[in-house]
């Protein structure tokens, strides 16, 4: 439970003006069917979260119980300072809508997801709570808790999020998760 209560509590947070919850924002207002992009959205992440969260765990099958703490602390860490960081949504991001909304949406979030500090959190929670089904469960929950408002919503709630704050507090648990693991509780 507690794999996915935090792999589900820091996606949420880094998610918030993440460039794949502005891409949110552009389907919405481009297609203005929500429940296509919804979906496409669902299955991207669960795609892209379950081949994350299966590396993490393979990862730890090559590494030794040490040198991975020392790793997924230092990673952790440097999600913490990756998280302030404040994305763009990439020009090449809107894809041709030949593929209907939901394949649009699908494609899109794909790729947009594709190293992506939400995929490399997912890949880093995985090698530390050896707990896939956990963790990809949570982490496709903190996306959706962060993308579906965005979609449902669109501009109304952008301007009211104060996305430096959000950051600052993924930032902080990024932060304690990496100290946690580095002194090994």
């Amino acid at each position: 439970m507690e794999a996915f209560l935090i792999s589900t509590g820091i996606v949420a947070l880094a998610e918030i003006g993440d460039k794949t919850q502005l891409l949110a924002f552009m389907l919405a207002a481009k297609f203005r069917r929500p429940l296509p992009i919804v979906l496409g959205i669902l299955v991207a992440t669960l795609a892209n979260h379950g081949f994350a969260g299966a590396l993490g765990v393979w990862i730890t099958t090559l590494i030794g119980a040490d040198t991975l703490r020392w790793v997924l602390g230092l990673s952790f860490i440097a999600m913490a300072v990756w998280t302030l960081i404040p994305d763009k949504l990439d020009d090449n991001a809107d894809q041709s809508a030949r593929f209907g909304v939901f394949g649009t949406t699908l494609i899109a979030f794909f790729f947009a997801e594709m190293g992506d500090k939400t995929q490399v959190a997912t890949i880093a929670l995985a090698a530390e709570f050896q707990a896939l089904p956990a963790v990809v469960t949570g982490t496709t929950l903190g996306m959706m808790l962060a993308n579906v408002p965005a979609v449902l919503l669109g501009n109304r709630i952008a301007d009211r999020v104060p996305t430096r704050l959000v950051h600052g507090l993924a930032a902080l648990v990024f932060a304690i998760l990496g100290v946690i693991t580095l002194i090994g509780i």
